[in-house]
């Protein structure tokens, strides 16, 4: 073997180690995009959710009125059962009014059904 010709196989098995060299900077670069995309999208979850808490979006359970039951009865009507310190009052719900139907002299117990028992007999059902 010629002497160039050995320098032209060891300068063409170079080039592949330069190139790899170049690709770790990319590497790093889009990591750094990766955990900055990632930070940016958690802000906007805290801040959304702030804004969220801030103006009263989701109803509380906390204060003096607690929904107990809802029934829709059409488009825009339902019947709403509602708790009021300890005693409960069933609401008719249009678009336009709300009227009480009946002040309850016995509470009604609801049994709460949580997602999972709903899940379970669903598939018990299939």
């Amino acid at each position: 073997m010629s002497i160039p010709l050995i320098l032209t196989s060891l300068a063409s098995a170079a080039v592949p180690v330069e190139a790899a060299a170049s690709s770790a900077p990319s590497t790093v670069a889009t990591l750094t995009s990766m955990v900055g995309g990632l930070i940016v999208v958690l802000l906007l979850i805290f801040v959304l959710a702030y804004i969220v808490k801030r103006l009263n979006l989701v109803p509380s359970s906390q204060g003096a009125l607690k929904t107990v039951a809802m029934t829709s009865l059409g488009q825009k009507e339902k019947l709403v059962l509602i708790d009021v310190d300890g005693q409960q009052y069933l609401l008719g719900v249009t678009a336009q009014q709300v009227n009480l139907i009946d002040k309850l002299d016995t509470p009604v117990d609801v049994a709460a059904e949580s997602f999972a028992s709903r899940l379970r007999q669903a598939k018990s059902s299939q």
